[in-house]
């Protein structure tokens, strides 16, 4: 019979060290990262092999129980994470492969002339809708090939592009941040998902009037100023009503689509410049191609694989439609694993033993919905089945290494939790006091900035955060949530963003000038982040969620 084994949070008898032995791991991961600049999936491996020494040499874990968590983490990586983001790409695969997106980009750049406008549809609502449809480096390559193609300069692009891929980062990849959450803290997906939809929506009001601002000078941004407060607001407002009363997973895709129809409609119909504003000694905006119009039966038809992923997956969160699908998933209690190790004072108040249980979910999860509303979109947009699963293929093979780096990252914040890591590093970080709710939003900026990934920085952090928080009686809730809001601001400081965004603007080799470029847009939105966790930590604690059912 399986013996329960007690963490041991000061393994090698002085705290100091220990915390510096738990620490091994996510130095490394940085080491990798940042130093040698190794590829994230090579980087997220390695990290992982140094976290089963430490668990096993140094916290003393049994094999079989790391063992355990390994493959608990896994399981849910790839059902919950990594299936999600395959299903998301190939939706916009598909999207690709049919010429449909040409559309798209069509639609978008026919609302407005005005390289400002142009901005708010492309960089903020249309990246925000890629953000969440599938995430990774899709959004910034995707609005930077579209603005390259309507002609902005291409490192302003870059820019541009890096910096209005930030606050949608938080519900990317259909909600993948959040559930990294959840599965390394066990707390309530609702209550993450609602804290950070109470923390970003006010950065998000502010950001359509940052973005323009590094476009133009302060006269031209301000004459803009009734485009900018309905882009800001329409935006903060999705986002704020689908964290806290629909779900996770649609949040950022809501938010770009609905920003996209309100700001189409308002530029269209309701308001215009008074002057079109283009860079200087460029020419006036070729005109509308009206021998080929953009009927509405045309961009419904470009715009249906989005709107099918939509609605496949509020089909699929609905109450009664997520019961039966949850009927057939396998449910099974870890092997040696299950109830057998317990966290122990003082990062609990009395001994608790830590559930751990397989969850192959492999209808209910979302990645399943969206992967059938792609099936759906192929032969819908003009696919053969047989060319459409080629695309599903082809999408695989190509995501193969970014599979592997989720796969590790899980693998290593499993470990890092049961094995008590993450509760030896809270402890120390609880000695900033009073000033940890600011220190810890940091933390997740320095996770992001170094991963490139809010998902991967929220399974190696959110654990500790949420222990040193329980520590030092702040909200647990709020400082999981700091952390993913807090990451998505380094999300444009990002080594694989940086190259991303060069390479799609034709500016390879000039990482170091972008990196410059945006770190000051980057720390100045982390400031203020930090500074709104301050504020929900000791001025407004009755806002943040306590447990309540919001969906």
């Amino acid at each position: 019979m399986n013996q329960p084994w007690l963490q041991n949070f000061d393994p090698l008898g002085n705290p100091l060290l220990s915390t510096l032995a738990a620490a091994v791991p996510v130095c490394s991961l940085f080491y990798f990262l940042a130093v040698r600049r190794t590829p994230a999936w090579r980087a997220a491996i390695y990290a992982f092999v140094v976290a089963l020494v430490v668990a096993l040499a140094v916290f003393r874990m049994p094999a079989v129980m790391v063992a355990g968590a390994v493959a608990d983490g896994m399981v849910f990586g790839w059902f919950r994470i990594a299936w999600i983001v395959v299903a998301a790409v190939f939706v916009y695969d598909i999207s690709v492969e049919s010429g449909q997106f040409e559309i798209i980009k069509r639609s978008v750049g026919e609302i407005s002339s005005d390289r400002r406008l142009q901005v708010l549809l492309i960089a903020f609502a249309f990246g925000a809708l890629l953000e969440g449809a599938g995430g990774g480096g899709a959004p910034v390559a995707v609005t930077g090939m579209m603005m390259i193609g309507l002609g902005f300069p291409p490192f302003q692009t870059a820019v541009l592009c890096l910096i209005g891929n930030s606050a949608p980062v938080a519900w990317g990849g259909m909600g993948n941040p959040v559930r990294a959450l959840v599965a390394v803290t066990g707390l309530p997906e609702a209550d993450f998902s609602a804290m950070i939809g109470r923390i970003l929506p006010i950065v998000v009001v502010i950001l359509p009037f940052w973005l323009i601002r590094i476009l133009c000078k302060t006269r031209d941004t301000l004459a803009v100023w009734p485009g900018l407060l309905v882009c800001g607001v329409t935006s903060a407002a999705l986002q704020f009503f689908w964290s806290n009363y629909m779900g996770t997973s649609l949040v950022s895709i809501v938010g770009g689509i609905g920003t996209l129809v309100v700001l189409a409609f308002f530029f269209s119909k309701v308001w215009h410049p008074r002057t079109i504003w283009r860079y200087e000694g460029e020419p006036a905006a070729p005109a509308v191609n009206r021998a080929d119009p953009l009927t509405f039966p045309r961009l419904v038809k470009a715009w249906s694989p989005f709107l099918l992923l939509s609605a496949f997956v509020v089909i699929w969160g609905l109450a009664p439609v997520a019961k039966a699908l949850d009927s057939v998933s396998w449910k099974q209690p870890v092997p040696g694993l299950h109830m057998l190790v317990v966290r122990t004072p003082p990062v609990v108040v009395k001994a608790y033993a830590e559930p751990a249980m397989f969850d192959i979910s492999w209808l209910s999860t979302p990645g399943t919905g969206t992967f059938i509303a792609g099936l759906i979109a192929g032969p819908l947009l003009g696919l053969s089945f047989k060319r459409t699963m080629k695309v599903f293929f082809r999408t695989l093979h190509n995501l193969r290494l970014s599979l592997i780096a989720i796969m590790a990252m899980l693998g290593l914040g499993y470990v890092t939790r049961y094995c008590g890591m993450d509760a030896t590093m809270g402890m120390a970080l609880a000695h900033t006091g009073a000033a940890f709710p600011f220190f810890g939003t940091m933390i997740g900026w320095l996770g992001v900035a170094l991963s490139g990934t809010d998902a991967g920085s929220n399974a190696l952090f959110g654990s500790l955060q949420v222990i040193t928080a329980n520590k030092l009686g702040v909200s647990a809730i709020l400082m999981g949530a700091a952390n993913s809001a807090g990451g998505v601001m380094g999300k444009m400081a990002a080594a694989q963003s940086l190259v991303i965004a060069c390479a799609v603007t034709g500016q390879e080799g000039q990482e170091g000038a972008l990196f410059r470029a945006v770190m000051k847009h980057s720390i100045g939105l982390l400031i203020l982040v930090g500074l709104i966790v301050l504020m929900y930590a000791y001025v407004f604690p009755g806002a943040i969620p306590n447990g309540l059912k919001y969906w």
